[in-house]
């Protein structure tokens, strides 16, 4: 059947299932305005229909969440009044029809999920992931992903200091572009995503709404790639970052003032979002009349106006005496505005245009009657076939090794990268991009925030359940190097079809593995995002869950530890578990040996806790603390003499040690004698000095060859 033949829910992107259930809740016919709701409502994307029953797994309780998941951003007490709002979200699909715009808009999403609780977005941070830089077109795709990063967050105003970048042929297809943004509040600013009691007027706030983004993010995530990927192109939604910086400030405004009784942006599903979801919490109606809603489209239908993913747009939910002050603040902050509803007694979602009813249904339906899936799942047959292949040892000169490491673009020097984004705006960086954790001070404060994301595919490919748990432990240590506590957790499940039953057992594995790391650390999640159908001719991407993890420092270190800090006659310590010469799933095995077998080495709850701690502790009286984790202890080594401009010589000349991955393990470099560390977690593997690094009795490589191989790998990929 073509599709122009196919019934109109099949054309939404419905199952016949679930436009019977929609029979059944309204007991007639829809009518197209209400397919076209329920079909993006529905989605994988906006519904979580195929995860919600996994993600009640996740622990998302503690003294200090204020907002946990189902809001806008999930929201932690910072104590003194403060409150920090952190969100992460999957712009995949958008960003691989065109890189640009699709990555530029994930910043514009997630700005407005940030500010939309009250807070003022402080820091940004990208995930991406795209095949190798030899193709071209994952040249095509990175450079735009890169461009649409800085050219949006740059100039709404809000700094990128940090992120991870890596490639892999698993990618090639589908790139990954995640974005993860936190936000600040006093505790008397903050504001959900409610309609309010009836009387409530409802207005909207922003750019004019068009065609671009029709069905955009919730449509184009919730299919696989395939051939006439790029005809999806019109999906896409384009950003306009100063009218973006425009809606901030008038909404930042709008709260100080408390002008309003709650805000709702609108992202995916555009105004059927904007209007059921805050109705539906409320437990209200509302009375909605598009006519109203300003337009830069002529004759555009209800279904389009009611589909339309344009950007930089938020609907305020405003008591009636408070609408013209409301509106005098769009005035003054030149933003267009409208009254376009009322919030009714009774729960019912109405909305007109052109005088006519064009839909009538229940507003909490379009989000609590959401189809839930209990999709089959199976052990993948093949896996134990990969965990009964060891991993081969390393051929080679450990120096030779760790020169292809360091060449490789997704272990070099990021600068290619961060260079594009203004990480300093604000003035509020302590520790930027390049750094295993951000750290950002509270201006008039002692408190630093510290916030690491960290995510590794081929890991979980291997082993779900234990690489995703390593995450959590990797990204908790990574705060702890900059002296801050770990606090909340959100994610970012990028998965393949979840159709197929081998995706859902991954990403059950996957749940469970982030459940119990955030158990044995007592960390609640907060929020994330599920990205699902990642995959392009029947390929599947490998499980890629990104953890995001915020930490409070208070009071911050007063000269926190920075690679650029080791100096001659330093002695390199190495804390944690001692390493074992298992390269299942490392950095090595992929550059090295081409190769993805064996099982990684799982994650130590006890150990983890230990290591933490101790870091933490330290990381107020050391100079340089660094995770040792991709390429293992002799990048962690080699990263700290190209930042601090010198060299060191390692003990260790045992290529599985030198080059293993094992989790909760970090170096510490400081002056002999100045400190004390528990001998059965840490031993000295090397000292500082000279102008090369030694890597025991195997060889040597010069700083300015070190220096160079890790400057250049990206960019002379990017120069073709």
């Amino acid at each position: 059947m073509t599709t122009a033949a196919q019934p109109l829910h099949r054309r939404l992107g419905m199952t016949d299932e679930e436009h019977e259930s929609v029979l059944g809740l309204l007991r007639r016919d829809p009518l197209p305005a209400e397919l076209a709701m329920y079909s993006v409502m529905w989605s994988e994307h906006c519904s979580y229909k195929s995860s919600r029953a996994h993600l009640r797994r996740f622990p998302t309780e503690a003294p200090w969440v204020v907002v946990g998941p189902g809001e806008n951003a999930g929201v932690v007490d910072l104590g003194d009044g403060w409150l920090a709002a952190l969100r992460i979200e999957s712009h995949n699909h958008p960003s691989f029809v065109e890189p640009y715009q699709g990555a530029a808009t994930g910043v514009g999403g997630i700005l407005r999920d940030v500010f939309t609780m009250g807070a003022r977005p402080i820091a940004l941070w990208d995930q991406i992931r795209f095949g190798p830089l030899d193709d071209p077109k994952n040249r095509y795709l990175f450079n735009g992903v890169v461009s649409g990063i800085a050219g949006y967050g740059n100039a709404v105003g809000v700094p990128t200091v940090g992120g991870e970048i890596e490639f892999d042929p698993c990618y090639t297809g589908n790139p990954l572009v995640n974005v993860m943004c936190l936000g600040v509040l006093r505790r008397e600013q903050l504001t959900l995503g409610t309609a309010g009691p009836p009387g409530t007027v409802a207005v909207l706030l922003g750019r004019a709404t068009g065609r671009d983004g029709i069905g955009g993010a919730s449509v184009l995530a919730s299919a696989s790639f395939d051939d006439e990927s790029q005809e999806k192109r019109p999906s896409v939604q384009v950003g306009d970052p100063f009218e973006e910086k425009k809606l901030i400030e008038a909404c930042l405004e709008m709260y100080q003032r408390g002008l309003v009784a709650g805000v709702q942006d609108l992202g995916a599903a555009g105004l059927s979002c904007a209007t059921s979801e805050p109705a539906g919490r409320a437990g209200v109606g509302l009375d909605v009349d598009l006519d109203q809603v300003h337009v830069r489209e002529m004759d555009m239908t209800a279904p389009e106006l009611l589909m339309s993913e344009s950007q930089e747009r938020m609907m305020a939910f405003v008591p009636s005496e408070k609408v013209d002050a409301v509106l005098g603040v769009a005035e003054r902050w030149e933003i267009d505005s409208a009254v376009v509803g009322t919030v009714t007694t009774g729960g019912t979602l109405k909305v007109r245009h052109q005088g006519e009813v064009v839909a009538e249904v229940p507003a909490a339906s379009l989000a609590d009657d959401a189809p839930l899936y209990d999709r089959p799942m199976r052990r993948p047959d093949w896996i134990d076939d990969l965990w009964a292949t060891p991993a081969l040892p390393l051929g080679g000169d450990p120096a030779d090794v760790l020169l292809r490491l360091l060449d490789d673009p997704a272990i070099g020097s990021t600068a290619w990268v961060h260079e594009q984004y203004d990480h300093m705006l604000f003035l509020n960086t302590v520790i930027g991009p390049g750094s295993d954790g951000s750290l950002i001070r509270i201006r008039g404060t002692e408190k630093g925030l510290a916030v690491s994301s960290d995510g590794n595919g081929r890991l979980c490919h291997l082993d779900p359940r234990a690489g995703s748990a390593r995450l959590v432990y990797e990204a908790a240590l990574n705060v702890a190097v900059t002296g801050a506590r770990p606090l909340a957790v959100v994610d970012n499940l990028n998965f393949g079809n979840p159709e197929k039953p081998e995706v859902m057992w991954q990403f059950r594995e996957s749940v469970e593995g982030i459940s119990e790391a955030c158990e044995a650390l007592a960390i609640p999640v907060i929020g994330g995002n599920v990205s699902f159908y990642n995959e392009t001719e029947g390929v599947d991407i490998h499980p890629t869950p990104v953890v995001g993890l915020l930490g409070l420092a208070d009071p911050m270190p007063r000269q926190p530890p920075r690679l650029s800090r080791a100096a001659e006659g330093m002695e390199i310590w190495e804390i944690g578990t001692g390493p074992t010469s298992n390269l299942a799933g490392s950095a090595a095995q992929r550059v090295v040996n081409d190769e993805l077998i064996g099982r990684p080495t799982p994650p130590d709850p006890g150990a983890a806790r230990q290591v933490i701690a101790l870091t933490n502790g330290l990381a107020h009286r050391v100079p340089v603390l660094h995770d040792v984790s991709d390429g293992g202890l002799a990048v962690a080594v080699a990263e700290v003499c190209i930042a601090s401009g010198i060299g060191a010589r390692v003990a260790v000349d045992d290529p599985g040690p030198l080059f293993s991955e094992d989790p909760h393990r970090v170096i510490a470099v400081f002056d002999p004698g100045t400190v004390v560390l528990p001998i059965d977690l840490a031993r000295q593997v090397g000292v500082i000095g000279g102008d090369s690094l030694i890597l025991g009795r195997s060889g040597s490589i010069d700083l300015e060859t070190l220096t160079r191989t890790h400057r250049d790998a990206i960019p002379r990929r990017m120069a073709g």
